[in-house]
């Protein structure tokens, strides 16, 4: 990277794709000097370094997409010392004005590092929460291959013929799907509806059970890996493998990009915003952020309210004041927020210890 002192100050701007990125350099004023198209490659990352150099010192590298199609590129830089941004898409009023390209899409990434407007330091992605993102990728894609098996299943028993409907369409889970597992069809009468259709039953019943099998193991291997990484998270009640991986996921391999407990609740969609105007002053929800970690809190505080004692108690009595079970739930889960990233702030000075 170079330091040169005298050189000016310039920003770069990268609009991200599967196969090519494309750069585009600014001065400080925010003046148009120069852009380019590279190959998403080793060389092409140094090249892309390379040719940024030569318009002056890099005071900042805002790319799209960081946790996608730029993630590698944005690895590179900063291994070599650079400053990454994550930076959003244009907005669509400047697309209409201006035209959609990928110099025009690079330029306008550049130019929002001048005002700093939603741009935030995107994760590391190079240590052990990636590979805890990673095993849930697979876990859930092995869940939701479950859950599509299961309901085309269902969907085949409501259309077989009575003979076959009339036997398992009030079956539990369970035994249903040991029942179409044993099924022997007669493979010399596969033009008979019934023999064809135990044969398609069969075949989603075992899909459902390697599916099933799947997601328990790596269900496993993701805890064993959570309590290394994470034992405090773990320990936190209401918390399991998938949730804990949810929430530590959300932060990444960086905590540092969250200064406070209160801009995690905001990351996970359960901070407070202003939602005033003219007499009415009141807040609402950010209902951004990240989804899924909204979803882990969620859950753990519809456990929480079943089993958790201090829960239960906190819900009765808001309950008498007035409150909602959605307004109580909001509140649940932002009190519940507070105390996961102190266990998550707790595991990560752990580590970097």
């Amino acid at each position: 990277m170079l330091t040169n002192p005298t050189a000016q100050t310039v920003f770069a701007g990268v609009d991200t794709h599967a196969d090519t990125h494309h750069v585009a350099i600014v001065n400080e004023h925010g003046r148009r000097l120069a852009d380019r198209e590279f190959q998403t490659t080793a060389s092409g990352y140094e090249a892309i370094e390379q040719w940024i150099n030569t318009y002056g010192q890099i005071a900042q590298v805002g790319i799209e997409g960081t946790g996608s199609y730029g993630v590698e590129l944005a690895r590179h830089l900063r291994r070599h010392g650079y400053n990454v941004a994550e930076v959003p898409r244009p907005n669509r009023r400047l697309r209409r004005a201006q035209g959609k390209s990928d110099a025009i899409d690079a330029y306008a990434a550049a130019r929002r590092l001048l005002d700093g407007s939603d741009i935030t330091a995107p994760k590391n992605r190079d240590g052990a929460i990636e590979a805890v993102r990673a095993m849930r990728v697979a876990r859930n894609n092995a869940v939701k291959a479950m859950s599509i098996a299961l309901n085309a299943l269902r969907a085949l028993i409501t259309t077989s013929p009575e003979e076959l409907r009339g036997q398992l369409r009030k079956m539990p889970r369970a035994r249903l799907i040991a029942t179409c597992t044993a099924f022997d069809p007669d493979l010399h009468r596969l033009t008979d509806p019934i023999e064809a259709t135990k044969l398609a039953l069969r075949s989603l019943a075992e899909r459902i059970n390697d599916s099933r099998a799947h997601a328990d193991r790596l269900k496993q291997q993701l805890g064993k890996a959570l309590e290394q990484v994470a034992p405090n998270t773990m320990g936190v009640f209401a918390l399991g493998p998938d949730t804990a991986a949810a929430l530590v996921i959300s932060i990444g391999d960086n905590p540092d990009r969250l200064t406070s407990e209160a801009a995690f609740a905001r990351l996970c969609g359960v901070a407070p915003i202003p939602a005033s105007s003219g007499k009415t002053t009141r807040h609402r929800l950010h209902r951004g952020g990240d989804r899924q970690a909204n979803q882990a809190l969620h859950t753990a505080v519809i456990v929480r309210m079943r089993y958790h004692e201090n829960t239960k108690t906190y819900a009765a009595r808001r309950k008498r004041d007035g409150k909602t079970t959605p307004e109580i739930l909001r509140c649940l889960k932002r009190y519940f927020a507070r105390e996961v990233f102190r266990a998550l702030r707790s595991d990560y000075q752990a580590m970097t210890a």
